[in-house]
């Protein structure tokens, strides 16, 4: 019988304990630097030094690469920070840290301030403030001898490539600002780059960073008029950056971090021989001793994490019964018990409830590990409820992007069907956008970023992932914000999992929220990526007015937000359809996205624009913006059409 992964990573972690001592891996930097002021042995600074590197060592709760710490007052007071490559795994990253934060005071003892780096991870130390403080010396940086051939078209091709990078890279979260790509030099080479920030630091201050560092980003000491370094790379405590000819991220494989070795004891001063003696003797024995048992403990802890592991297999296999054979190896890591996530919530308590949907409720939890989580219960007499529960956790078990909620895990048990998701702290975008107080205090670059945001999360499900998925619920509330109102995409109960060259498909029941649904769905069921863009145009146009589509109203009468939109825009005061709150905003990006939302929301599925070319439309005003068409459910009068009533959930 296989075991399952969980039990294999068990074991191995077992064997690392008990057989691979931590001593055996000596670790080296690439480079450090020490500061130019020492203190005094034992002083208190350097206690406090003390202090911070050990806290390295209880790093756990942390996933996301990025640690700081501190310790003492001023004058002694001392802050540390490390920070992970972006694509180095958890495991791998805190072995790094935590290694590095050992060998710093032997590589520069009794320094007020050091800094090393390795290929994984950096490390610093100060006497002075360094969170989110732009921090660019010590610097460092290392080129590739090699040279290329067409110095101004690499030059040129270099530059565009990180300055794309850059604006990723910048635009990232409070856990991770980070971004690699590639483009093509000739026909048969391609160009690699790399730029990350501390994730504490702002999107201005990543820029003014590695704009500093790299001198515009073409690094004048590795590019003249007649040499070009083929690959180079700059480190400081706040970004880095790094190109070569060749990969060098997505390499590294993830591990278990080992325990600390226990400490050496050192002979007790006044020994003579006899006692010398007595203590080789004594120590002989020991070796004679543990060479016989530790073996033995060795098998029988093997023996016991195999029954262990068998057994959670036996009963896992049962509550997986629905998946496909081929899904549950995916499946087995991330379950969850039910004892587990009931402690979680306090037994899904109404005072951690975050919300109810159609298909359930969502409670707030907080793991062993003092992680936040969202826990989705979904209803014991859902219609569908077992498909949307297996097609959401088969989706997003497979996705990972800044602007898609995390699938964290599920639990299949006793007739419950949970899904435990990130906790993303700010809710969803309707109850801030369709809330007047609310609503009021969302300005316009705000909004802006969001529309933003969830324009590339359906970038990514439509064509980047790998895969072909389309949403299909695409609206204000399922899109959840985090602490800096970055938006990420959530539920995907009903989303469809298309071929990468399917462009169509049928549905043979129409599900979803009207208002949402584009005219060839809800007539005949076609389902496309252009049924998402019809999803995003309505939704950009309720971000830009602050209301809902399902109950839009300007002045006394009701009115249907697209027909309003249209009217208006083709009269040219598109301006009465924006929040009043917006008036002193950039007209300009709010009059574009107005027009964007109209391109969206078309009747033709053929008119709609693609979800790339939206991100064009977006990112740069030099792009020209066809004349949109009559948008669908058009009404010349007041009152909607004979479509379903919008802001209903339909089985």
């Amino acid at each position: 019988m296989r075991l399952p992964k969980s039990c294999f990573l068990l074991l191995r972690r077992l064997i690392l304990i008990l057989i691979i001592p931590k001593a055996l891996a000596q670790y080296q930097f690439l480079h450090s630097r020490c500061g130019n002021t020492t203190v005094t042995p034992n002083s208190t600074y350097q206690s406090n030094v003390n202090t911070v590197l050990k806290s390295f060592s209880s790093i756990n709760l942390i996933t996301y690469g990025y640690y700081n710490f501190s310790a003492g007052t001023d004058p002694n007071k001392v802050q540390a920070m490390a920070l992970c490559r972006g694509d180095v795994p958890p495991g791998a990253c805190r072995l790094c840290v935590q290694s590095s934060a050992s060998a710093l005071p032997q590589v520069c003892p009794n320094q007020k301030q050091a800094f090393g780096y390795s290929d994984n991870c950096i490390i610093f130390y100060s006497n002075n403030t360094i969170f989110h403080t732009l921090t660019v010396v010590p610097r460092w940086g290392l080129y590739n001898k090699r040279d290329v051939s067409n110095i101004p078209v690499y030059n040129v091709t270099l530059s565009k490539l990180m300055n794309r990078l850059l604006k990723n890279a910048s635009s990232g979260d409070s856990q991770l600002k980070f971004a690699t790509g590639n483009t093509n030099l000739t026909s048969n080479q391609t160009l690699y780059g790399m730029i990350q920030c501390t994730p504490d630091i702002s999107k201005s201050q990543c820029v003014e960073c590695v704009h500093n560092i790299s001198g515009l980003l073409v690094p004048k000491y590795f590019v003249t008029s007649n040499f070009t370094a083929a690959g180079a790379r700059v480190i400081t405590p706040s970004c880095n950056y790094r190109y070569e000819v060749y990969s060098f991220n997505g390499n590294v494989s993830d591990v278990d971090t080992p325990l600390a070795p226990p400490p050496q004891l050192s002979a007790a001063p006044g020994s003579d021989k006899s006692n010398a003696s007595a203590q080789a003797r004594k120590s002989r024995k020991s070796r004679t001793i543990a060479a016989i048992v530790i073996p033995i403990a060795i098998v029988g802890a093997i023996l016991l994490a195999a029954g262990i592991c068998l057994l959670y297999k036996k009963k896992m296999a049962h509550s997986l019964s629905k998946f496909n054979k081929e899904d549950i190896e995916t499946l087995q890591s991330l379950q969850y018990t039910l004892a587990a996530l009931k402690a979680a919530t306090e037994d899904f308590s109404e005072d951690n409830k975050l919300g109810e949907g159609g298909f359930g409720n969502v409670y707030k939890g907080k793991l062993p590990d003092g992680q936040a989580v969202a826990v989705k219960r979904l209803s014991k007499n859902a219609a569908q409820g077992d498909v949307q529960f297996k097609n959401e956790i088969l989706i997003l078990a497979k996705l990972q992007h800044r602007n898609l909620v995390r699938l964290l895990g599920f639990c299949l048990e006793d007739e419950e069907m949970l899904l435990v998701y990130e906790f993303v702290i700010n809710t969803s975008l309707d109850l801030f956008v369709f809330d007047p107080v609310q609503r009021a205090s969302m300005q316009w670059e705000t909004r802006y970023n969001i529309i933003n945001g969830i324009s590339r999360g359906l970038l990514y499900l439509h064509e980047d992932s790998g895969l072909r998925i389309i949403h299909c619920d695409l609206k204000a509330g399922n899109v959840l914000l985090d602490v800096d109102h970055n938006p990420k995409i959530a539920d995907f109960g009903m989303a469809r999992l298309f071929n990468i060259d399917q462009s169509q498909a049928v549905a043979s029941k129409i599900v979803g929220t009207y208002g949402y649904m584009p005219p060839e769905y809800v007539l005949h069921g076609h389902v496309s990526v252009k049924s998402d863009f019809f999803s995003f145009g309505v939704l950009v146009l309720e971000i830009v007015s602050g209301q809902r589509i399902s109950c839009f109203q300007i002045g006394v009468n009701p009115e249907n937000l697209l027909s309003f939109a249209w009217k208006n825009w083709i009269q040219g005061k598109a301006w009465n359809l924006v929040d009043p709150t917006l008036k002193g905003a950039s007209s300009t990006e709010i009059l574009r996205c107005i027009h964007i939302g109209l391109l969206c929301v078309q009747h033709n599925l053929a008119d709609r624009p693609t979800m790339s070319s939206v991100g064009l439309m977006l990112s740069s005003e030099s792009v020209s913006l066809q004349i949109p068409s009559q948008p669908a459910f058009f009404t010349k009068s007041s009152t909607p059409s004979n479509a379903p009533p919008q802001g209903t959930t339909s089985d």
